[in-house]
């Protein structure tokens, strides 16, 4: 009907410059097309509002006029049906149109007023629907609302008025749709502070996200806050995500389960184990529960809603190519009206309007999906984690599941955004390849050939970019690793002097990484080449052999450029199908790690029964068995305990006998094999290493509990943590590092007790709590907490312990020998029976025990009048209060026990150690400053722009030269590109002129040497590009290396090493690979905009004027987006890293987390960091589409006005111009797009630059040689020292650590330095090697003032034995001796004497042994004699002897000692004491005190003068 219609009267419509449609036209199909949409839509908009209830919302003004208009409406229509009526009884015959149409519109009339009051009891403030209806009513009325106007005689009076009432009506209501309704009662806008917009915005605003423009101004105008961020939406919130993905979940679990069967539950009679193995692996396979598809149901439907819109976006995308061949079509015709020429010119633009919005949407949904995975991944993830068995944990490290949640979830949400593309892609092709074949026929074929042959090529260099980025993660890594160790034992090498040697080994694995980069960077070119010059290839060969092929073809403008502008679609589906399908691989082995970790087994929490059973017993174990896995042998076995309510059990034995193990199996972490378990009501624990949070000591101690002041300070006395609070910074609000760092092991044991203490457990279970402090301390916990008169008495204690002088006062005794229990009694009766017992006391001989008491008792009566602090001192310096060997064997045995208590991580251990080494002895006054410093000290980050200089800086670094160079190539390749597209509007026009092509083969030729040219161009500016970010990427990274090893140990003392760490990895990464490709993709947009921009004013100049306007609107946006995105960038970075910390911290927690029943607690705040995290992430989002619509919106304005202008100068314009402006206007939207994008990228990424500036211009320590100061290569003869009136301080800023010392000593003598904690020991020593540099006096040794020499030359001369034993990774060898200066002869024997040669030799590759990390696999006690036969090798005259308090064992001590004093018999030595047993028989010794010295004479004289030296030897129990 309608093409009759149109053919009839196409004189009528198109070819006259007064169109209308015919009257036929006008009543049926035109007012029937949105009654249509409206009947169509609303059965599913019914259902979807009846699923999504948001409450009601009250009647308002707004809401009643629209109702009342919606009834009016209809009752405008019927009056036209029935007046037909009245005319049918009148006998004027009316065609039936004027019966059904005022029948049709009036009943939709009625649907959409019952629509208004379905969706005011609905609660949507803002109907999409009805706002769409309304529109295509208005529009559709304009027509016969002109063509009324234009035949008003002829009209009847009535049909006319109602009309026009319809008309004004329609528009009303239009109108008031725009407007939204208060929000519905009870919902949360009403009750949020900082709800977010969206929720109240109207549809207008959600197409075009206007809501967000009020965060986009406030981040204009300062940088935001996380104050300034909008709440989550309650959808997005992991409250609601996560049970639902976890509910879909448990059902595919229990689906699994059900198909697995009852019967294949193996019958553990009569199944022998090898079958049972068969079977069980059978039962595995058929039970996979697959969590994909938990997801799919999860989150599939909301994902579809984005799939429809990218349907329709697909579609819609194929309109413009149609109207681009329409206009075309039309400036050929010269009689065409030019209503024609703007209705098609406004239609384009319509087009891409609806294009744009569209779009956006289809990405909203998308990423919203994606943020939701995202969520509910780590949610599932964490819970997970709470309850996985300890096998489970050993399969998967802490790393690798963090990892599940930071990297294999993030692929998921990357994933989202393409997922649509799978079928989306395939679609477009298949339309572009359809319209194309109706273009030009077959010649398709040929570039479609040229296109699948790029397809290999892409994937050959996207296969061997992807091994080049393996290789240099591999280097990275290694680089990073050997950054990690020198930077944790700087200070070692400082104080050897070998500095070049490692910055060598850093530099040599950088070379390597540059030439991998350097590869990369080729390949890449080529890549860009290849999608810079594809579409261009694609069409010269379409062209070329469409124009050979037969004589008759013509390429005119309408063929060339709608094919050009369709090649320009298929480009994009065809360089994203690769990248979808690698990223769907990529996702779907995260998905099984994701599923595996999910799917594994979970505690029994019936294990132990802890229903209150009214026994006299608290605790009872019956026959168990137990096992940390459920294959493994039984650990613990035969185990039968009783435990009387209130009373206190001591469990003892050797290392390794099974003792944790035990306090493991009453919490239910093992895996019990038989017997039974029970305990009487709630369970403290405290574990042999203290777990502490990254939160404040209070909420250590509080642990979820309410504060109560009175109970929480005497808490705090019983643990003697009160002197400890009086010296942090903060007191009990002092935040505490991860990990506990800024506490000494001493003191997270107490905090870790108080808060078992503070939570009034009924079963207290307490591992070792008293390993960790010293004895005096430990005497204090058991009397006031522990012990039979301590806070918990009445309460039922479980207490694992070596320390003896205890037991006596216990109420029974536990002995476990290899995971039985072999007696139990009490202290007398185990004495009596001669076992084990007795056995275990002799070990620990008796007088032992004595000393231990005596010096104990000694302590407590002059320490605490002295000084209260030294409770808290991690070694107290005056004595070794624990006799020696005791000590050596807790050590030993606490080394043990962490090693089977935790096999993941021997770390732990050299942590807990490398705490006490950064604690330097120093005054407390000092200490509280330093600290109060050091939490000032936070990282600088950037706000507002980035300085203009820093991008002057990258561009030195790149070289100048080079960088102009670089721009101009950019310039000429652009240069190229238009100087083809012309010469091809050129060709076209010769098909005007005489409608065949005679001088094809030279068009052909030129058109292919400029395109050409151009891919040429691309390739050379994109490798001089790899050039230059190579050049730079070695420049920073050099500077940075140099400053670094150059830097004053001070500056590392103050800057956390994480902070320096992440320069070398984070910022050095974003310079050497992000940074790049940033430059190549905002040039390659910046060059592309502006040759559109010359086209279009080349062939409109008129343009021009238009452009002023939309430049100061897109720069207008631009300023806007990026000021608002980079801080939202920043926050989210920020809130992004707590979600993993508190994870690690919580898996290595988890124990205790348990014990105390924390488990929801811990699940609510991880989801809270998450959810603080996604706030940030999602305005993110948002930002991007914001931006989105307004730039494509300027686009599609540029679009408007190249055709507008093209319509206006048709006379002057030939064909092949109008083609070739509009095809380029056509894609300009997406470069715009990606500039702002590329600029805001530019200035987060070059930041990176700004840090690694800033941390190579740090201040430098003196030069390592001078030149003409050197001293004579056998420099010090004689070894005498000299210190004139010296004094030191740390810092600028701070207190004098040592004050006007004078002293000399000679060639050979041996000194011993003491003094209490902070007295200045380890200042001294700091001294002689110029770690401290002089506040004021002199050096001297040997005549030479030490100030003035090079430290490289001062620092090789004299030796140190430091305190901590550093290792690095590499061979023993290069440990020993970096340089290489000495033979294998040499080292061998220095190996003899540090009695390292017959472990060494017991190895397979000798001196080639590779240390780990951190030497971790030697023992300590190897590793201090490592650091023994360093100082072997080195043989100076000087001996720094920086006494080991803790670490060494007394035998390891003695073989150094005696080692010193037959080796260094005629060096000077000088030896900071901690025992003082060893100093004994020195030439002198040098007390300090205070920073000054207060005695220094023979030990022997010091002695009778019963100074401050005979209080510390009597301490000691030496006079």
């Amino acid at each position: 009907m309608l093409v009759l219609l149109f053919s009839q009267d196409s004189n009528f419509t198109k070819h006259t410059n007064l169109p209308d449609l015919p009257a036929c036209f006008q009543l049926s199909v035109l007012p029937w097309a949105p009654c249509i949409f409206l009947w169509l839509t609303s059965p599913f908009y019914i259902l979807y509002l009846k699923m999504n209830n948001r409450g009601y919302i009250m009647m308002s003004i707004l809401n009643r006029i629209k109702t009342v208009l919606g009834l009016i409406l209809w009752i405008v229509c019927w009056t036209d049906l029935f007046s037909s009526f009245h005319e049918m009884s009148q006998n004027q015959f009316k065609p039936p149109v004027y019966f059904v149409t005022p029948l049709v519109l009036g009943m939709t009339m009625l649907l959409a007023t019952f629509l208004i009051q379905y969706e005011r009891l609905k609660g949507v403030q803002s109907s999409g629907v009805l706002f769409i209806f309304w529109t295509i009513s208005v529009l559709f009325a304009i027509v016969p609302f002109r063509s009324k106007i234009m035949n008003a005689s002829q009209n009847d009076r009535l049909r006319f008025t109602t009309f026009y009432i319809y008309f004004g009506l329609t528009l009303l209501q239009l109108i008031l749709s725009c407007f939204n309704e208060k929000p519905p009662h009870f919902s949360s806008v009403v009750t949020d502070p900082n709800v977010c917009p969206e929720t109240t915005a109207g549809f207008i605003s959600k197409m075009t996200f206007w809501w967000f423009t009020s965060m986009a101004i406030k981040g204009y105008k300062s940088p935001l806050e996380n104050k300034d961020l909008w709440s989550l939406n309650k959808q997005d919130s992991s409250e609601l995500v996560v049970p639902n993905l976890l509910n879909e979940w448990e059902m595919e679990k229990s689906k699994a389960q059900r198909k697995a069967g009852p019967g294949t539950e193996p019958n553990h009679v009569s199944v022998s184990p090898e079958e049972e193995e068969v079977l069980l692996s059978k039962r595995k396979e058929a039970r996979q529960p697959s969590f994909l598809r938990a997801l799919l149901r999860a989150f599939g439907p909301y994902f579809l809603i984005g799939s429809a819109f990218k349907l329709l976006q697909d579609l819609i995308t194929f309109v413009n190519p149609q109207l681009l061949r329409m206009l075309i079509n039309f400036t050929k015709q010269s009689q065409a009206p030019l209503w024609w020429g703007y209705s098609l010119a406004f239609l384009m633009f319509g087009a891409s309007l609806l294009q744009t919005l569209i779009l956006h949407q289809h990405f909203q949904y998308c990423f919203v999906t994606g943020m939701r995975l995202r969520t509910g991944i780590i949610g599932a993830i964490y819970r997970k984690s709470l309850v996985i068995t300890n096998e489970a944990k050993r399969s998967s490290t802490v790393g690798e599941v963090v990892n599940l949640m930071s990297v294999d979830a993030q692929r998921f949400m990357d994933l989202t955004t393409f997922l649509n593309m799978l079928w989306s892609a395939p679609l477009q092709i298949v339309l572009a390849l359809f319209f194309l074949w109706q273009n030009l026929g077959a010649s398709v074929l040929a570039g479609v050939a040229v296109m699948v042959l790029l397809i290999p090529f892409n994937a050959f260099i996207a296969m061997k970019t992807r091994t080049y980025q393996v290789e240099q993660m591999k280097y990275k890594d290694e680089r990073i690793k050997q950054m990690n160790e020198i930077l944790n034992g700087i200070k070692v090498l400082k104080l050897y002097a070998w500095e070049t040697s490692f910055q060598e080994k850093i530099l040599q694995i950088r070379q390597k990484e540059l030439n991998v980069l350097r590869k990369t960077a080729y390949l890449s070119a080529l890549s860009t080449m290849a999608w810079i010059s594809a579409p261009f290839l694609v069409a010269l060969t379409t062209f070329a052999v469409f124009v050979t092929v037969r004589e008759e073809n013509v390429l005119d403008a309408e063929k060339a450029f709608v094919s050009l502008s369709l090649f320009n679609i298929l480009r994009f589906p065809l360089n994203m199908l690769p990248q979808v399908i690698s990223s769907i691989v990529q996702a779907s082995v995260s998905l099984k790690r994701i599923q595996d970790f999910l799917s594994h087994d979970e505690l029994d929490p019936e294990s132990v029964d802890r229903r209150n059973n009214t026994s006299e017993y608290a605790v009872s174990v019956v026959n168990g068995k137990f096992s940390w896995a459920k294959q493994d042998q039984a650990i613990l076995d035969n185990i039968n305990v009783m435990v009387p309510q209130g009373s206190l059990l001591a469990v003892v034995g050797h290392v390794g006998c099974g003792k944790t193990s035990l306090v493991c199996a009453l919490l239910g972490e093992m895996e019990k094999l038989e017997g039974q378990i029970s305990i009487r009501g709630s369970v403290a624990y405290v574990p042999q290493q203290a777990w502490i949070q990254n939160a404040t000591v209070r909420d250590n101690i509080l642990f979820g509990r309410p504060y109560v002041e009175q109970k929480y300070r005497c808490v705090l006395e019983a643990c003697a943590l009160t002197p400890d609070l009086e010296v942090l910074p903060g007191g009990d609000q002092t935040e505490i590092g991860e990990k506990g760092i800024n506490l000494s092991g001493g003191q997270r044991q107490r905090v870790s007790l108080a808060r078992a203490l503070y939570s009034e457990a009924d079963v207290y279970l307490l591992d070792d709590p008293l390993s960790a402090v010293d004895a005096h301390v430990a005497k204090h916990i058991f009397d006031n907490v522990i012990g039979p008169e301590g806070a918990l008495k009445g309460k039922t204690r479980i207490l694992v312990t070596h320390g003896i002088s205890f037991l006596p006062q216990v109420d029974n005794i536990l002995v476990m020998v290899d995971g039985r229990v072999s007696e139990m009694g009490s202290y007398q009766d185990l004495l009596k029976q001669n076992g084990a017992f007795a056995e275990f006391l002799r070990n620990y001989s008796l007088e032992d025990i004595i000393e231990d008491d005596e010096i104990i008792d000694l302590l407590l009566d002059e320490e605490e009048e002295e000084f209260p602090d030294d409770a808290l001192s991690n070694h107290t310096d005056m004595v070794d209060n624990e006799p020696v060997v005791n000590e050596a064997r807790r050590q030993f045995m606490r080394q043990m026990s962490i090693m089977s208590n935790d096999p993941e991580n021997p770390k732990k251990m050299s942590r807990r150690r490398r705490c006490s080494e950064r604690k330097h002895p120093e005054s407390p006054t000092e200490k509280k400053e330093l600290k109060v410093e050091k939490l000032i000290q936070a990282e600088t980050t950037e706000t507002g722009r980035v300085k203009l200089k820093v991008y002057w800086e990258y561009a030195k670094a790149v070289g100048p030269l080079l960088s102009l160079f670089i721009c101009f190539l950019y310039g000429c390749q652009s240069a190229t590109s238009i100087g083809a597209n012309f010469w091809l509007s050129e060709w076209t026009n010769d098909a005007l002129q005489n409608g065949t092509q005679h001088r094809a083969s030279t068009r052909v030729g030129v058109y292919a040497a400029l395109g050409l040219s151009q891919g040429v161009l691309v390739m050379f500016s994109s490798f001089t590009l790899a050039l230059g970010k190579i050049q730079a990427a070695r420049k920073l990274h050099q500077t940075l290396l140099d400053n670094k090893f150059h830097t004053p140990q001070s500056f590392f003392d103050t800057t956390p090493i994480g902070r320096i760490i992440n320069r070398f990895s984070k910022d050095i990464y974003v310079i050497d690979e992000v940074l790049p490709s940033t430059v190549l993709m905002f040039l390659g947009t910046f060059f592309a905009s502006v040759s559109t921009m010359i086209v279009i004013i080349f062939s409109t100049p008129i343009f021009a004027l238009v452009i002023v306007p939309l430049m100061l609107l897109y720069c207008c946006v631009q300023r806007f987006y990026v000021a608002t995105s980079r801080q939202l960038k920043r926050l989210e970075s920020v809130s992004r890293s707590p979600i993993y910390s508190h994870f690690s911290e919580t898996i290595t927690g988890t124990s205790v987390i348990r014990a105390y029943g924390r488990n929801t607690a811990f699940v609510l705040l991880s989801d809270m960091k998450v959810d603080e995290n996604q706030k940030s992430y999602y305005p993110g989002i948002v930002s991007n589409r914001w931006l989105g619509v307004r730039i494509e919106f300027i686009g599609n304005c540029i679009v408007l006005f190249a055709a507008l202008f093209a319509v206006i100068g048709k006379e002057k314009l030939s064909p092949g111009l109008v083609g070739l402006s509009v095809s380029y206007a056509l894609q300009v939207t997406m470069s715009l797009n990606w500039m702002v994008r590329m600029t805001s990228d530019l200035e987060s990424n070059i930041v990176a630059v700004e840090r690694v500036k800033e941390y190579s211009e740090t201040v430098t320590e003196a030069p390592w040689i001078v030149k003409d100061k050197q001293p004579p290569p056998d420099w010090p003869p004689k070894g005498n020292v000299e210190f004139i009136d010296y004094s030191v301080r740390y810092r600028e800023g701070l207190d004098l650590v040592l004050r006007n010392i004078s002293l000399e000593v000679k060639g050979g003598e041996k000194i011993g330095i003491v003094g209490r904690t902070g007295a200045g020991k380890s200042s001294m020593t700091l001294c002689l090697f110029r770690l401290l540099e002089a506040a004021d006096g002199e050096i001297v040794i040997d005549e030479v003032k030490i100030s003035e020499i090079g430290l490289h030359d001062l620092r090789s001369k004299l030796t140190i034995i430091p305190q901590e034993p550093v290792l690095f990774s590499g061979t023993l060898r290069m440990n020993l001796d970096p340089f290489e200066k000495y033979s294998d002869e040499e080292v061998w024997k220095v190996l003899e004497l540090s009695h390292l040669k017959k472990f060494v030799s017991n190895q397979a590759s000798k001196l080639e042994l590779e240390c780990s990390e951190g030497g971790e696999n030697l023992s300590v006690g190897q590793r201090q004699l490592v650091c023994l036969a360093r100082a072997l090798l080195r043989k100076t005259r000087i001996l720094v002897l920086d006494e080991a308090t803790a670490a060494v064992d007394l035998e390891t001590d003695n073989l150094i000692q005696s080692t010193i004093r037959t080796q260094f018999e005629d060096c000077t030595v000088f030896t900071i004491a901690h025992r003082l047993n060893t100093i004994m028989d020195y030439t002198r010794v040098l007390v300090l005190d205070k920073g000054k010295i207060a005695e220094f004479d023979t030990p022997a004289n010091l002695l009778a003068q019963k100074g401050i030296f005979y209080g510390m030897a009597k301490d000691a129990g030496l006079v």
